[in-house]
């Protein structure tokens, strides 16, 4: 069988090593140490305005404690975009908060604005104004944050945004994860940068980052013994992943150039077809193309497209299945049409690594070719 293809791996750019064994070396090899503040350091940098950021354990746990920092506790509503991985909205069920999802828009695929603006105009009417927004910047395409920011300040209702998959993507100029009042990174192992497993808060005082670090090394109270007056959790990254993250965002750039590449290869590839590639509308969007996706003519189109690939070893996957489609989230209220359900039905993610070889890439485009004269699309 030929060697696997794969949607997106791990890509390590050389340097990683060498912030691990300095670390096992000077024995900081527990939460804490130079590597965390390091890490914390150049993705501030790299994010730029006056953003302060908490290294953790993973962008769900990123996620969670900003839930709690905006005071979303039982009963509450949240709004969340429902095209997204499920950890965008199973930790307001862990604060026993309730889901309301919200449909996107075909521009970009996130969150759609009059849906949004709909959905919140109804919650006035009854007297339950969401306590946050979760917005996320699908597979690195920045939301239309001018929209969305001028509808949540009219009803006052905070913005947290999901840049789990859309470090160092940019709208009109500025960073993803900055506009809201906190934002969530990811750096899972398929992420365009990783520390194997973790994820960070963006915060926007001081303040709010010390409240992060606080509650993510168990809420321990300033005093010689332990002692607690909240709720703490165990979120915190390792000096060990962080030493990676310190090694990856030496490469980001180019994580970020080879990624880009991989949608000009696909659009290149795809070109005269049918086949709509999904990439920016206008240069107000500047997208990392964390996974480059393509949207297809049907559902068989579809299948047939990703069978053919997978009997070529090559992984390709449909785009998220929205949350109010899921069994777990069935009961929630949903507002929109249609958009997010037949992006759903027709969309695939194709391998989009900054790793892929050429003869990778050669073997991604004679299957392409090959699909294509039979006509499966």
């Amino acid at each position: 069988m030929k060697p696997r293809i794969w949607l997106s791996s791990p890509h390590m750019g050389g340097r990683e090593i060498n912030y691990i064994k300095e670390a096992f070396e000077q024995n900081w090899v527990a939460p804490l140490g130079p590597n965390v503040a390091q890490f914390e350091q150049m993705l501030e940098s790299k994010l730029g305005g006056n953003c302060h950021i908490a290294s953790l354990s993973s962008g769900t746990s990123a996620l969670h404690l900003a839930l709690i920092q905006l005071n979303v506790g039982h009963g509450d509503f949240v709004f969340c975009q429902s095209m997204t991985f499920s950890a965008s909205a199973n930790p307001i069920v862990y604060q026993g908060a309730i889901p309301v999802f919200i449909d996107s828009e075909s521009e970009t695929w996130n969150i759609c604005p009059n849906a949004l603006e709909e959905a919140l105009n109804t919650y006035s009417s009854r007297g339950k104004l969401p306590k946050a927004i979760i917005i996320v910047h699908l597979y690195g395409m920045p939301c239309k944050m001018d929209e969305i920011l001028a509808i949540a300040k009219k009803f006052d209702v905070p913005i947290i945004e999901d840049s789990a998959e859309a470090l160092g993507s940019t709208y009109d100029g500025k960073v993803c994860g900055t506009f809201g009042d906190f934002g969530v990174l990811s750096f899972n192992g398929n992420k365009i940068i990783t520390t194997s497993g973790g994820g960070a808060l963006v915060c926007q005082s001081p303040d709010a980052k010390k409240k992060t670090i606080f509650l993510a090394t168990q809420a321990r109270d300033e005093a010689p013994h332990y002692q607690h007056s909240e709720i703490g959790y165990n979120y915190r990254l390792s000096n060990i992943s962080a030493g990676i993250g310190c090694g990856q965002m030496e490469v980001l750039d180019d994580h970020i150039y080879k990624r880009r590449g991989m949608n000009k290869f696909y659009k290149d590839l795809f070109s005269n077809t049918s086949i709509h590639v999904h990439s920016e509308s206008s240069e107000r969007f500047f997208s990392n193309h964390w996974l480059s996706c393509i949207l297809t003519a049907s559902f068989d189109s579809r299948e047939s497209i990703r069978t053919v690939l997978l009997e070529e070893n090559i992984e390709s996957r449909p785009l998220w299945k929205p949350m109010h489609l899921q069994p777990v989230f069935s009961s929630c209220e949903y507002f929109g049409g249609k958009v997010a359900e037949k992006l759903f039905e027709i969309g695939l993610c194709l391998p989009s690594g900054s790793n892929l070889t050429e003869d990778e890439k050669e073997r991604i485009s004679n299957s392409v070719k090959s699909i294509l004269a039979h006509s499966y699309v």
